[in-house]
């Protein structure tokens, strides 16, 4: 594939069309131009009696004339150029698509989906402005140069050779500065947008995590402080573009000046006829506008040659453009601590599920935390109370309202438990039988309807975003950020020493695996962690979680999808690193309930069993024949 494929080749392949749409182009500034020569020469004529009156008409025609074709043109010029433009724009998108298609199974392994977004929306777009706004604009520009100097050539030499070399500060040199001063901010605002592109679908994707790590704040604000940096570029850039504008314009009033000294010594001479001076002088302002587009259409260069890069890294199969995080700086990657908006206690309930439900505003405060932490050494007391919850029926009802709740079918039901430190609760049923709500409850993202849900005697859902500082929830998919190792388990605890993080990394089994990549714990896992195995991911995501080292844990089916053996060794690791915690293990089969001190199993909101394995094992023929489908082998031996 020839560098420039995705330009040249479509220059070559549509030559008859932008001839066309030059030449279109071309007319248009004449006719502009012709315009103004004529009105100028209408208005000198019209001061000075007429010998005849065709020598006023005419000119009335050829305003008129050029007046219509001027926009005739232009229109026709623009409809032929964006129809030739767009075609290509399919073609450039069909061809991609190819490029794409065949790699569908695997192409999230080579490129992240914000790169890949960056690509379908940006570049493609950017391309098809090489055409309608340097390509076009400065063929013209050339030409028009080359008339306007064999033009003046005409009628004095000298002068025209002046205007040559003045000219040429709007037309090659006001371009190459302009050029030098914007292409590294340019090439910096594209990589920052490009940057942006990846960390907001990074942060879409993972933003549950945001939320449970507590750490949706430094999430929005850094991201913030991200696209203010971006801002911030763009507005130097916008700054230099009026300047530039400015200057231009200041060019464009000396040049008429200039035409109006030279015009007024033809005519002194005897030269031109007078009534010429201001046809010369009001022509300058139509041309001049072939010329001012230049410096934009050249400053763009470096953006389109970035462009064009990225769309042959990716047709060729490579990717150097993507982002290498191996160089960052421990503290984590831009984005770690960035976000699309902050979930405050209001927007919790709608981000997770449900309409969103009225919960308390007074939050806990720091001192509560402390006091919950020190009272019970790394402990904390949650307590059900007769706990039910409905989720509204209609859409738009009051959360929380007799009539909506009357509505409403119960989430939960007259549900009471205790976990207390150290206490191991398994949750059993099938979907839809009320165990995400249970949990949202826990988390202070919902408040019951009736009954109290208490953290050490304060209410759940009084605690905000605090509430992290005291849960660590390790779910089914835990979302394993684009950047290394080590920065993906220090979203746990971003203050955590060296030692720390290896310490959780030993604890969570993971040390066999970093010591087998390429750059340890500096190795990149790629976006949502797809270069390492589910297990392997799921221990990323405990290192995490025994970093954070909260009084409670909440593990949210984190087995499913794992292999038996998988299965198993991560469940024995997460038994034995969350001693001493309290522990609620959701779960849709039994394979460790043995480890439990109480099994809950919840049926339509309620709990319809509850005891400890051998309990139920006893007293529960349900129970019994349950686990005789999940567990076959043990029950034979009973």
């Amino acid at each position: 594939m020839k560098e420039a494929g995705w330009i040249r080749d479509y220059l070559r392949k549509n030559a008859g069309s932008f001839a066309l749409i030059v030449l279109l182009a071309l007319l248009t500034v004449l006719s502009a131009s012709m315009l103004m020569f004529t009105s100028g020469f209408l208005i000198s004529k019209s001061s000075i009696p007429p010998e005849n009156i065709l020598l006023v008409y005419v000119p009335i025609v050829g305003v008129r004339a050029f007046s219509i074709g001027r926009a005739v043109l232009h229109y026709v010029e623009r409809l032929v150029g964006h129809n030739a433009v767009l075609k290509i724009l399919s073609r450039m998108r069909v061809r991609l698509y190819k490029v794409l298609e065949p790699q569908a199974l695997f192409v999230r392994s080579r490129f992240g989906t914000g790169d890949l977004l960056g690509v379908l929306a940006d570049d493609i777009e950017q391309l098809q402005n090489v055409y309608l706004r340097t390509v076009f604009p400065g063929a013209v520009a050339l030409i028009m140069y080359a008339v306007v100097i064999a033009a003046l050539g005409m009628f004095d030499g000298t002068f025209a050779l002046l205007m040559a070399l003045y000219l040429l500060v709007l037309v090659v040199v006001l371009p190459a500065v302009s050029l030098r001063y914007t292409k590294a901010a340019q090439l910096k605002l594209r990589t920052a947008r490009s940057g942006l592109y990846r960390k907001l679908t990074d942060a879409v994707l993972g933003i549950g995590d945001y939320v449970i790590s507590g750490r949706a704040a430094g999430f929005v604000a850094e991201y913030e402080g991200d696209e203010a940096a971006s801002a911030s570029i763009d507005r130097s850039l916008r700054s230099f573009v009026r300047w530039r504008t400015l200057l231009a314009n200041a060019f464009v009033g000396v040049s008429a000046v200039i035409m109006m000294l030279w015009a007024g010594g033809q005519a002194a001479e005897g030269f031109i006829p007078a009534t010429f001076i201001a046809a010369f002088t009001l022509i300058v302002f139509p041309l001049m506008d072939a010329f001012l587009p230049v410096s934009e259409a050249v400053e763009k260069l470096p953006q389109y040659k970035q462009s064009e890069a990225r769309l042959i890294d990716i047709e060729a199969g490579g990717a150097p453009w993507l982002k290498k995080y191996s160089g960052e700086p421990d503290g984590g990657p831009s984005g770690l601590d960035a976000g699309s908006r902050d979930l405050s206690q209001g927007d919790l309930p709608a981000a997770i599920g449900g309409e969103p439900l009225e919960v308390v505003q007074k939050p806990a405060t720091v001192q509560d935390i402390t006091r919950i932490v020190d009272e019970y050494g790394l402990g904390a007391t949650i307590q059900f109370d007769r706990v039910s919850f409905a989720y509204p029926q209609e859409p738009g009802s009051s959360s929380g309202s007799p009539a909506a709740v009357s509505q409403a079918k119960d989430a939960l039901a007259e549900v009471s438990l205790t976990l207390t430190p150290g206490k191991r609760i398994a949750l059993i049923g099938r979907s839809g039988a009320g165990k995400s709500t249970l949990l949202k409850l826990m988390q202070g993202a919902l408040e019951p309807v009736s009954g109290t849900v208490t953290i050490n005697g304060l209410p759940a859902a009084s605690f905000g975003d605090e509430i992290a500082k005291l849960i660590s929830v390790l779910n089914q998919s835990p979302h394993l950020f684009d950047t290394t190792v080590r920065n993906n388990v220090r979203l746990g605890r971003e203050d955590a020493t060296e030692e720390e993080i290896l310490d959780a990394i030993r604890h969570a089994r993971l040390e066999p695996l970093i010591a087998s990549l390429p750059l340890g714990l500096q190795t990149p896992m790629r976006e949502t962690g797809q270069r390492f195995s589910g297990g392997e991911r799921q221990r990323v995501a405990l290192a995490r979680v025994l970093l954070q080292n909260n009084p409670v844990v909440i593990l949210d089916e984190p087995t499913v999808g794992l292999d038996p053996r998988t299965e198993r060794e991560l469940l024995s690791t997460l038994f034995a690193e969350l001693s001493g915690k309290a522990l609620i293990w959701v779960t849709h089969h039994l394979v460790g309930v043995e480890s439990m001190d109480e099994i809950l199993f919840l049926d339509g909101g309620q709990v319809v069993m509850r005891g400890t394995h051998q309990e139920l094992l006893n007293t529960s023929e349900r129970y019994r024949n349950l686990y005789r489908l999940d567990r076959p082998v043990q029950l034979r031996t009973l």
